[in-house]
């Protein structure tokens, strides 16, 4: 007969198996459930609390940075900073979001360091940035105040001394009449009971009197403190030099917020503002301090027609490509040739290698002020030593120059050649070099045809990037040779192995022997950028015919 219920037959005779073990405290076929406090220590555990510690810590860097932006009014840090907290916060406490986890610490270097970095000289490159023109308009009419400021004909010398209320400074002055009164920067003097000793106050009544070591600690803060004579600003400010006598000043500027002039009281001349960011008489004379202003082309336009710097221009781009390409064409030359020459089975090969990167452990920095001291028309010992006493001026005639910066650049730089030709040419897959060996191919036809096509696959983008640092090695220009010697009929200060960025260095000022110009030294900046970004992006895509080779 047959079994009404064969489901039923077929379950009584199977037998439960490890899989069907009944878990404890519960029945057969279901999972047991964490405990509470298992589930609440994996979820809070040690990483988890870790995690916290590093975001808590990442998230008050995040809110100091967000009110100091907020004090100084620079809404883009701020805006900035608060997206980049949004966005840490949310990446690191969801579980959806694992790979940012990793990728997330790079991008914020990347848009901190490169793309703001990028952005910020843009703008800059628009503007007139510079010596005059460094900060507001605001900070500028307060500068034209303070500069201008003349001593009151006829006013007496205060006996002074350097009080505070906690980090306010302020002065205690003995009025001619013997009284004596204290006030600060934004609080006019007034009458206030003290204790005067030898013609000084010693003690003021709520300030705290400043002993001469605390004077010299905050000396900036005592010579740029003006404090009102009164609510009167016609009446003048006291100040002083040497902490201990002050005189009442008063400015022969005097600034109309309505009407938006500066207006000179011994003259009666008016200034009224122009489109350069500076206050302007009807006779064309300007006030030395001015702001910010957007300027358009103004300073590419400069760069390029401005003959002053178009003459010198042409020349600094030409000598650029070739130094960075006589750099990495020789270096990459000499580092292959030994690495080829290494790469064969010799007795202390070891030993070999090891001297030749000997050059590559020398800080870049360093050896171009060793060279210099080498090269040195008088006393070098290239000269001296090696040359017998001649007198080459190897760092002052222009061509002598030239060719120390590509000498010296290379016995710095082809050991990084060789190292990398070393391994390129250890990676090489045996078998297509047996394949030209049996096709009767010679060694030159071989290392022609066949290792350098290979060799150039794997060094032709650090060949790129060889081109980009040389393009901008500004620590063995500026240590070396510092551009010099200077072009006899420039009016500004460049030389003949200037490359463009110790021309944006000179351009800007930061050297010293020109006035600051941050908005045209920006500019030059961009162009580099979009010559070196063109180079690059033409070079990689002419590579990719290489990659057919592989």
């Amino acid at each position: 007969m047959s079994d009404p219920n064969p489901g039923a037959r077929s379950a009584t005779v199977e037998r439960p198996g490890p899989a069907d073990a009944v878990p404890p405290g519960g029945e057969r076929g279901t999972a047991r459930r964490p405990r509470p406090d298992e589930s609440h220590a994996r979820r809070y555990g040690a990483g988890f609390l870790v995690k916290l510690a590093l975001m808590a810590v990442v998230d008050a860097f995040g809110v100091y940075v967000v009110w100091s932006a907020w004090v100084a009014e620079s809404w883009v840090i701020l805006g900035a900073m608060v997206a980049m907290l949004a966005v840490a916060n949310w990446v690191y406490f969801s579980r959806r979001t694992v790979p940012l986890k990793y990728v997330l610490p790079g991008l914020v270097f990347l848009f901190t360091f490169q793309v703001f970095t990028i952005a910020y000289t843009g703008w800059v490159a628009f503007t007139n940035y510079g010596d005059g023109h460094n900060s507001t308009k605001d900070d500028a009419v307060a500068a034209l105040l303070v500069q201008n400021e003349r001593r009151v004909e006829g006013s007496p010398s205060l006996p002074l001394t350097v009080v505070a209320d906690g980090d306010e400074l302020g002065f205690a002055v003995v009025q001619p009449d013997g009284t004596t009164a204290v006030g600060g920067a934004d609080d006019p003097l007034a009458p206030v009971d003290a204790t005067v000793a030898d013609g000084q106050v010693t003690t003021v009544d709520g300030w705290q009197v400043l002993d001469r070591q605390q004077v010299l600690e905050r000396q900036d803060e005592v010579t740029n403190l003006r404090v009102p004579v009164s609510d009167d600003e016609a009446d003048g400010s006291v100040r002083t030099t040497d902490a201990r006598t002050g005189y009442v000043y008063t400015s022969a500027l005097v600034y109309d917020e309505a009407a938006d002039t500066m207006t000179d009281t011994t003259t009666g001349t008016v200034y009224t503002p122009n489109d350069s960011g500076q206050f302007e008489a009807a006779d064309g004379s300007t006030l030395a301090v001015g702001w910010r202003v957007f300027v358009g082309l103004d300073n590419f336009t400069l760069a390029f027609s401005d003959s002053r710097y178009a003459g010198p221009f042409l020349q600094v781009v030409l000598w650029t490509f070739v130094f960075a390409i006589a750099s990495v064409g020789t270096t990459f030359l000499l580092g292959m040739f030994l690495a080829s020459v290494m790469n064969v089975p010799i007795r202390g090969r070891r030993v070999y290698r090891t001297l030749l990167i000997l050059p590559y452990a020398i800080p870049g920095f360093v050896a171009p002020l060793l060279w210099s001291g080498l090269l040195n028309r008088s006393f070098g010992f290239v000269n001296q030593v090696l040359l017998g006493g001649a007198a080459i001026p190897w760092l002052t005639d222009p061509w002598l120059a030239k060719f120390s910066l590509i000498a010296v650049n290379l016995w710095l730089g082809f050991p990084y050649m060789f190292l990398i030709c070393t391994g390129a040419l250890q990676s090489l897959p045996s078998d297509v070099m047996e394949a030209a060996k049996i096709d009767g191919a010679s060694r030159w036809r071989t290392w022609r045809s066949v290792t350098l096509p290979l060799l150039l696959v794997s060094t032709t983008p650090l060949l790129i990037s060889s081109f980009a640092f040389n393009f901008n090695n500004f620590a063995l220009v500026y240590m070396l040779t510092g551009g010099g010697p200077r072009f006899e009929d420039a009016s500004v200060p460049l030389g003949h192995t200037d490359i463009l960025i110790t021309m944006v260095y000179s351009v800007a000022g930061l050297d010293g022997n020109a006035p600051k110009n941050f908005g045209l030294a920006s500019a030059l900046s961009i162009v580099i950028f979009l010559i070196i970004a063109t180079i690059s992006a033409v070079a990689f895509r002419r590579t990719r015919a290489l990659e057919e080779i592989n």
